[in-house]
């Protein structure tokens, strides 16, 4: 089948792979004139390793990857009055667990196509129109074009899926925080493979030290601070962060300095997108499209990989019964996803304290981190997935669950 994925990230050149594999013609449509650059860090473990795997993307993943050291909390002055040792990652995990950039994995995973998949940088999807036998698709910039299927991998903010399902304000649940992200180079001081976070009522700036002497800011801040009108340009949305984030001591100053000299900031509202389904005649949505968890699960990637291994593997599986292999695709997938979004729903709930007492309290919990079964009963039992991956033969066998 001809088919067409909106949003070059992780989910959709994900599903290009698979689909690929299964003699499917695919074209990848991506807003971005380019592959996305920086980002923010992500952590890579679970059922989205394990499809990594399979793609044979490992090696590269973990080259590109880092193994933190430690997860530290600093006060005022930086002195250190919280945290813990990372290990727990890896102990809870079996040592399958990496830390590396968003834009890192998708660069892998686009790598992985090999030239073989058209993709169309500088263009989305504009307009659908579903008729006998196909999908009538409008570019922005392109000439309409003919699909048998529609996919939309383009994110929280899926141009398709308001298309084919309605308006973003639907399906989207705000966590009720925003989230700032940018880079830095020849910033000093430097603490290599640690994880620095400092606190204060509402907010909180964390940094990591990145290879090539660059270094990461991760600022989130509680929409009780966010003005009535979300800033459309990066100088008004360092505008935002500046003001949310003066007076707030540690290194603020300095990293308030390296934030007007860095280029593209990303800003975004933390949320979730919860639907009653994912599908309607030819078009259906993967990845954060479908049912985003939001950034501070810290898995949506590797459950965008796994959303995209089980529609291929549906679509091969059913060879070409599109409205079966959809079928499949939410019935496998959307209990495990709803159990994901709750979990994440409820630790966004005390991720950044409302106040000097909250932020005491989680100073002393994660310092009692280092009793392993206290470690395991907050962190360890969030980074086991409970899904059975399915185990997609020749088009037509029968499929397979394996752990």
């Amino acid at each position: 089948m001809k088919c067409a994925i909106n949003g070059a990230g992780i989910a959709g050149p994900t599903l290009a792979f698979w689909l690929r594999k299964s003699g499917h013609e695919v074209c990848l449509i991506e807003q971005s004139p380019e592959p996305r650059h920086g980002g923010y860090i992500i952590d890579f473990w679970g059922a989205g390793y394990t499809i990594a795997e399979k793609m044979g993307l490992l090696p590269r993943i973990l080259e590109l990857g880092y193994k933190v050291d430690e997860v530290r909390l600093v006060d005022d002055a930086g002195r250190k009055v919280g945290g813990f040792d990372a290990d727990v990652f890896a102990r809870s995990t079996g040592g399958r667990f990496t830390s590396l950039l968003r834009s890192d994995l998708a660069s892998a995973i686009y790598g992985a196509l090999d030239d073989e998949v058209e993709t169309i940088f500088g263009d989305s999807v504009a307009g659908l129109a579903e008729e006998d036998g196909c999908v009538r698709v409008a570019f922005e910039k392109a000439p309409t074009r003919e699909f048998d299927l529609v996919i939309g991998a383009d994110g929280l903010h899926s141009r398709v899926r308001e298309l084919a399902f309605g308006a973003e304000q639907d399906f989207e649940v705000p966590l009720g925080y925003h989230i700032a992200a940018f880079e830095a180079e020849g910033y000093g001081p430097r603490d290599e493979l640690v994880y620095l976070t400092h606190a204060v009522p509402g907010r909180q700036v964390s940094r990591f030290s990145m290879r090539g002497d660059r270094t990461l800011f991760l600022c989130v801040f509680r929409d009780d601070y966010l003005p009535s009108e979300k800033p459309s340009t990066d100088s008004g949305r360092k505008a935002i962060v500046r003001e949310v984030f003066d007076g707030i001591g540690w290194e603020w100053p300095q990293i308030s300095g390296e934030m007007e000299e860095a280029g593209d900031i990303y800003f975004d509202s933390v949320s979730q997108i919860r639907m009653n389904r994912w599908t309607t005649g030819r078009t259906t949505l993967i990845g954060d499209a479908a049912a985003c968890v939001s950034l501070l699960a810290g898995e949506g990637t590797g459950l965008a990989m796994v959303e995209a291994y089980v529609l291929a593997g549906e679509l091969s599986a059913c060879e070409g019964d599109y409205i079966t292999a959809f079928r499949r695709y939410e019935e496998r997938l959307m209990p495990f996803l709803r159990r994901k979004q709750e979990s994440a729903a409820s630790f966004a709930s005390s991720f950044v304290p409302r106040t000097a007492l909250g932020i005491e309290f989680r100073n002393l919990v994660t310092r009692l981190f280092r009793i392993p079964l206290v470690a395991q009963y907050f962190i360890g039992r969030d980074l086991i997935d409970d899904i059975s991956l399915p185990e997609y033969g020749p088009a037509g066998s029968n499929v397979q669950d394996s752990q």
